[in-house]
């Protein structure tokens, strides 16, 4: 397959992946790199390919096809195009990880994509790893700087994106709901939401609609507003099972979960947990199944039952050292409460307070995991 025939297949593959017939763009994708000899046309729908699975929360496909992603990209080196291409392979690598909660790899990955993009002076790169590093610093609740990174990717589109399309306005904006509504801005998060959700409407974008509707969820469950919120998770639901986003899946079950358990139903609660344990579990997302294990924890607390209790406490250290998200240098547990975290240059995060604290040179994970078992 030669490079006018690449072209009209990724052609293809876009306009049904625009239609929302995003299976049928996956075939058409995946013949295409099978049968195509063309290097730039095999990087670009590799490219296509990432983007889909990440929308649809697969991350363990994304992170195969980044890889592969990586190395045609490794063998365009020298050529203009490899060289504008290293940060958004950096930059799929750390989503592809963030998805499968590899903390530090994806803030390698992260801070490598944001260097390229200062180096090349690439505005648009810069946008889009602000955002996904408002999403990481979310996840590990450092929401300080959670809101810092997409208020940052705002400006960005406001002063260099008259070119650019309007998903990187709404990408900023959601992201921005999301810092928001933790800190307890719920004003500000669905003034954001609302704005990122016109332009996914208007656009036909049933990803990010499926993310508003998420977000506008939990809005309305943070006011303790249960009976607008439920509503929000349905068509949430509808839309993440229509496009197969699995680990959205698994975040609108975890907020229904916690309606339930605000209105004291527990078993309506445990019932939601244990369907999206299997998801989270099938997806290898172990952050999702840390939270859901939290959660666990403190419906088996409340009712006493000291069993189930323990096998959940036992299954949530066991998530928190998998992942490693602890301070190395207090110990606690990162991601349980909001607190300022900051990372060494190895890509090791630890509490600011903690690092103020102790002055510490090193890092203490990279100094204990270079110690051989006979010197521990």
């Amino acid at each position: 397959m030669g490079q006018d025939q690449s072209k009209q297949q990724i052609e293809k593959g876009l306009q049904l992946y625009q239609s929302n017939q995003t299976e049928k763009a996956l075939q058409v994708w995946m013949r295409m790199l099978e049968k195509s000899t063309d290097l730039v046309g095999r990087f670009r729908v590799l490219g296509c390919l990432v983007t889909a699975h990440s929308e649809m929360g697969r991350y363990k496909d994304m992170l195969k096809k980044t890889i592969s992603y990586c190395k045609t990209c490794l063998n365009m080196q020298g050529t203009r195009v490899g060289q504008q291409l290293n940060g958004q392979v950096s930059l799929s690598m750390g989503n592809a990880f963030l998805g499968l909660s590899l903390f530090q790899k994806a803030l390698e990955s992260f801070e490598k994509a944001l260097r390229y993009a200062h180096n090349n002076d690439d505005k648009m790169l810069e946008c889009r790893v602000c955002c996904s590093l408002g999403n990481f610093y979310s996840q590990v609740k450092d929401y300080e700087k959670a809101l810092f990174f997409p208020c940052k990717a705002a400006e960005l589109v406001n002063d260099y994106g008259k070119g650019w399309s309007l998903k990187y306005r709404a990408m900023s904006q959601y992201h921005m709901a999301v810092a928001y509504r933790k800190l307890g801005h719920l004003g500000d998060s669905m003034e954001c939401c609302e704005e990122s959700m016109k332009i996914a409407l208007q656009h036909g974008d049933r990803p990010l609609q499926a993310l508003c509707l998420l977000c506008f969820a939990d809005i309305h469950r943070s006011r303790r507003d249960l009976e607008t919120a439920f509503p929000r998770y349905d068509s949430a639901m509808s839309i993440m099972t229509e496009i197969g986003n699995r680990l959205g899946q698994v975040y609108v079950l975890l907020g229904v979960a916690k309606c339930w358990v605000t209105r004291k139903e527990p078993e309506k609660a445990l019932d939601v947990i244990e369907k999206a344990q299997d998801l989270a579990e099938g997806l290898g997302n172990k952050l999702s199944q840390l939270k859901l294990h939290c959660l666990s924890e403190g419906i088996y607390r409340s009712r006493g039952q000291q069993r189930e209790l323990r096998a959940h406490v036992v299954r949530f250290h066991e998530c928190v050292e998998e992942m490693e998200l602890y301070c190395g240098l207090c110990g606690e547990s990162i991601g349980e409460r909001n607190n300022r975290l900051q990372a060494l240059p190895c890509s090791h995060f630890f509490h600011l307070r903690c690092l103020q604290n102790h002055g510490t040179q090193s890092c203490p994970n990279c100094r204990r995991s270079s110690m051989k078992p006979g010197f521990v």
